[in-house]
């Protein structure tokens, strides 16, 4: 009975240790966004991660599985350091799904090196100075971007659009994405100057 009873604990002790070691953080970064969830920092879900209030844009946005094109346009473009800096910067960022819409071929062509003038404007053109959060953004406001020209806000109920220079419109999808440097408005189509 006691071999028995001590290849039970054994057995008990085992799984506990296992499960521990799972749960366990694997390193630094872990510890701290576990004592960063623990402190009730309040995040938004973006592309299947949390997006911390207390992180920078960049930071944020590099763990957004719907972010990847944004976030290798942004580093095509050398805006890193831009949007990891004080801000406040309002951003409007469209989805992967957002730039598929986009002819194809035009993100690629975009990217390349020859390009990167007009990736640059693409993307600043997405950016306005200062931090609105969606409150902000009454029916037909003018906001002045980073590149230069307006964007023009719309809204119908509760639905926030931004209409560029075009006449195109893009639907904020989630809005008042918080960030340490400004906030993020997640959008569904890519704005063109």
């Amino acid at each position: 009975m006691s071999k028995r009873i001590a290849l039970l604990s054994a057995v008990a002790f085992s799984t506990l240790a296992i499960t521990a070691s799972v749960l366990a953080p694997a390193n630094a970064e872990d510890k701290k966004m576990m004592k960063s969830e623990m402190s009730s920092e309040k995040t938004v879900m973006v592309g299947g991660a949390a997006m911390f209030p207390s992180k920078n844009i960049i930071q944020n946005a590099v763990n957004s599985k719907d972010h990847t094109t944004l976030v290798a346009a942004v580093k095509a473009a050398g805006l890193v350091t831009t949007l990891e800096g004080k801000g406040p910067f309002t951003v409007f960022a469209p989805t992967n799904a957002a730039f598929n819409k986009l002819p194809a071929g035009t993100v690629d062509t975009l990217v390349k090196p020859e390009n990167k003038a007009t990736l640059t404007k693409i993307l600043t053109y997405h950016v306005v100075p200062g931090k609105l959060e969606a409150s902000d953004l009454t029916d037909g406001k003018k906001l002045k971007t980073v590149e230069g020209e307006d964007l023009t806000v719309k809204r119908s109920g509760d639905a926030v659009m931004i209409v560029d220079a075009k006449g195109g419109s893009s639907t904020v999808t989630i809005p008042n994405v918080n960030q340490s440097n400004g906030v993020i408005h997640v959008v569904d189509t890519v704005l063109m100057p």
